[in-house]
């Protein structure tokens, strides 16, 4: 497959966030431990000097490997810092219906869905990173909605967060969403052509900027907790042990 090219402009994240300061089991999830943004693979030189000298130490890129190949690592590649690739969605293109390529808040909870069942080891990985990297882990796909939103969602359910407090989290990007679509437009193009998709018909039948996007995670805790009762069994099937909780919920916590 020829990739298209696309004139990188670095940017700063527009949908960046640490979790802290959301209730967890046992207290408030602390700052420096996990945050959740935007793509980082083009990040201005002076972000990415910021994030590494507040304590960045890994960084869990969730991109398929066709959006890793137009971008790269970015600035951050020059920085003595871990990088964990490990794609929710291998093929992009795989995950779209080409004929009826509808984006809905609704069609989104189903997608999660299928990242958590589909993805669980790449999850359960992200997981052990985070507990184990001596500093804070940065996790990222494109526009930080969807496939980071869906591990954000596993970590705080491995932390005990409540679900209510799970979806105003992942809420919180609505607001970023015009800004995150104008950021990253020209990569999202560039991979949507290189796919075979036609951008325009993408646009035109999309409604994620209308309405309340809590449905789609609303739906996926829902549906987890339906078919399973605790909604981290797809992880624990894959290998996500109580050592590792037991090990973010220390680092979680720790002052």
């Amino acid at each position: 497959m020829t990739i298209i090219d696309t004139d990188l402009v670095l940017s700063a994240p527009v949908n960046l966030r640490d979790l802290g300061g959301i209730a967890i089991d046992g207290g408030v999830l602390r700052t420096g431990l996990a945050i959740r943004t935007d793509d980082l693979a083009y990040v201005t030189e002076e972000v990415a000097e910021q994030l590494v000298a507040e304590g960045l130490t890994a960084v869990i890129d969730l991109r398929s490997p066709v959006e890793v190949s137009l971008t790269g690592r970015g600035p951050l590649a020059t920085h003595p810092i871990a990088y964990h690739h490990l794609p929710l969605i291998a093929n992009v293109a795989e995950s779209m219906d080409r004929d009826a390529p509808a984006l809905s808040h609704e069609g989104m909870g189903l997608m999660y869905l299928r990242m958590v069942e589909g993805a669980a080891p790449q999850l359960v990985t992200a997981l052990n990173v985070i507990a184990h990297t001596p500093g804070a882990a940065a996790f990222h796909c494109a526009a930080g909605r969807d496939r980071t939103g869906v591990l954000a969602a596993m970590l705080l359910l491995a932390l005990g967060a409540a679900d209510e407090d799970i979806v105003s989290d992942y809420a919180l990007t609505g607001a970023n969403m015009v800004a995150i679509m104008q950021r990253t437009a020209p990569v999202m193009g560039a991979m949507w052509k290189a796919l075979g998709f036609d951008t325009d018909a993408l646009a035109a039948t999309s409604s994620l900027l209308e309405g309340s996007m809590d449905v789609s995670m609303r739906n996926l805790l829902g549906t987890l907790r339906a078919q399973y009762g605790d909604p981290l069994t797809p992880l624990r099937a894959a290998g996500l042990s109580d050592a590792t909780i037991a090990r973010l919920r220390e680092r979680a916590l720790a002052a």
